[in-house]
């Protein structure tokens, strides 16, 4: 199966923009958005069927450019834009709050915000999909991960409620597992985290997400075996 036409957020860098170039590949029609507008440029110069539109998802005036550029077709929306909070990471008992408000705002709001514009187009498209970026520290308790996990979690949760009361999208929390990520590497400052995989190596799992079209829910990329 291949997608018409999608949305990827926070898709200048790391799996956004693997998940991008490999979409393109597949002759999809990409609408890539992130902030840094001539990271988000370079990164995507020369991948066909891309539009590199740089903007914030916590703009709303950005998120109604964003469903315009599509032209009235979506089939397929990922949600991958994401903050994670001051680094070090801190303990729940002196999280900066201002902060919090920053993590959600990006992870949980604005993308609530965009699929509620993007809706009435994918109940339109012939296998509409919406897919939102999880983590294991949705689902398990790690020191310093309290912000982030929090945020991950109530993403989780909208796509849960989503697909009960959009019965005929498929919408999937996919989680990744960890890889070697700017982010990532703010959230371990000064480590070495050279031992965890390429954000590239996940895409053939998400791909096969895509293909598979099976259930909402949520999915584990080491779960989702690709051939090869």
């Amino acid at each position: 199966m291949t997608t018409d036409t999608a949305i990827v957020t926070g898709a200048g860098q790391g799996f956004g923009f693997a998940l991008t170039a490999a979409l393109a590949a597949r002759g999809t029609t990409v609408i890539a958005c992130a902030r840094d507008a001539d990271r988000l440029h370079a990164a995507t110069a020369g991948l066909a069927g891309v539009t590199a539109l740089p903007g914030d998802v916590t703009d709303p005036a950005f998120r109604e450019q964003l469903v315009w550029a599509t032209r009235g077709r979506l089939d397929l929306l990922v949600h991958n834009a994401g903050e994670l909070g001051p680094s070090p990471l801190p303990r729940l008992e002196r999280y900066p709050l201002d902060a919090l408000r920053g993590v959600l705002e990006t992870t949980v709001l604005a993308p609530l915000a965009l699929t509620q514009l993007a809706l009435p187009l994918l109940r339109e498209a012939a296998a509409p999909t919406v897919v939102t970026l999880s983590s294991d520290a949705a689902v398990e308790a790690y020191e310093g991960w309290g912000g982030y996990g929090l945020a991950k979690a109530a993403l989780d949760r909208m796509a849960a409620v989503l697909a009960v009361e959009e019965p005929l999208l498929r919408v999937h929390a996919f989680d990744p597992g960890d890889m070697r990520t700017a982010m990532h590497q703010r959230a371990f400052p000064g480590e070495d985290i050279s031992d965890r995989p390429e954000a590239s190596t996940v895409v053939p799992a998400f791909l096969r997400l895509l293909d598979d079209r099976p259930a909402s829910g949520r999915h584990r990329a080491t779960d989702l075996p690709v051939a090869g």
